[in-house]
């Protein structure tokens, strides 16, 4: 009741726009006292010639000196005025946005055709799983499908890990690079299958290195269930074929993670199963499993 009184929060484009405008009405007090000098000065010249008689002989062209000198910082005034009413509405932030956003709009297209294009000139193999494999993808993600930033988790729940050892205990496990340098060492009893790009990537002999996710499921035909464990990327190229998906839903909205889990088409997948647990001593956040099947 008399705890501190809480800062309100300002979003990075709230405070982008306060600085726009403070910005801006720097630019027209500073046009207003251009004005107003000017003005001044104007006087004070004529004064200072008509009057005083100050460099009264002096002309070019048959006129004053004070007139040439009126008519310069006069242009330098509507330099001045245009630059802060016109230029800055055509040229000022919200055109440079504007602008950015179209830009990056093009790339974006750019990128994406080119995507294709390479594609359709070097298609990588379909990826064909053995008869009778179930091939699982689990993951655990946010309600904005974060998963992890700076290749760690942002959560911490205990019943989640246990879980996710009962489940792939025993059994192959496929994951990228990043996600596999993300473990202090290979989890005991699974078979560790890491894809990497990297020439002579060195692990530990018990670990098995692969170029791609066809190789990967090669290499785990034998296991009648291998799970996908990430990441993103590797989570993306997998919903193409997977049958299953275990999901770990947790309840809350993590912010600046940079790994996210693609989203579940419910068209293709259905839910089979779905358990949900409330906030305890041990986990901060309300939490679901969740199972979900290829139609």
């Amino acid at each position: 009741m008399f705890g501190s009184k809480k800062e309100p929060h300002i979003s990075k484009e709230e405070l982008a726009l306060y600085e726009n405008a403070k910005r801006r009405i720097t630019q027209k007090k500073r046009l207003v006292a251009h004005v107003v000098i000017f003005v001044i000065g104007a006087i004070f010249l004529i004064v200072a010639n008509q009057l005083l008689g100050i460099g009264k002989e002096l002309t070019f062209y048959g006129y004053n000196w004070f007139v040439y000198a009126i008519s310069l910082w006069l242009f330098l005034l509507l330099y001045h005025l245009i630059s802060v009413f016109i230029t800055n509405r055509f040229m000022g932030k919200n055109w440079e946005d504007e602008q950015t956003a179209i830009l990056i709009s093009k790339q974006k297209a750019r990128i994406e055709e080119l995507s294709k294009q390479i594609k359709a000139e070097h298609p990588l193999p379909s990826i064909e799983t053995k008869k009778g494999q179930t091939v699982t993808v689990i993951a655990a993600a946010d309600e904005n499908n974060a998963i992890g930033k700076d290749n760690q988790l942002i959560w911490h729940l205990s019943e989640d890990l246990k879980r996710f050892k009962s489940l792939t205990n025993g059994h192959h496990i496929i994951m990228g690079r990043k996600t596999f340098e993300s473990f202090p060492k290979p989890l005991p009893n699974r078979t560790h299958i890491v894809i990497s790009r990297q020439r002579d990537y060195k692990v530990p002999s018990s670990v098995i290195v692969v170029n791609n996710l066809h190789d990967a499921l090669d290499a785990a035909k034998n296991d009648d269930r291998p799970y996908i464990i990430g990441g993103g990327e590797i989570y993306q190229q997998a919903m193409e074929f997977a049958d299953v998906i275990e999901l770990t839903k947790v309840h809350h909205h993590f912010e600046n993670a940079d790994t996210y889990f693609p989203e579940i088409d419910t068209d293709v997948w259905k839910i089979v199963n779905n358990q949900k647990f409330e906030i305890d001593d041990q986990h901060d956040y309300p939490y679901s499993f969740i199972t979900y099947k290829r139609k």
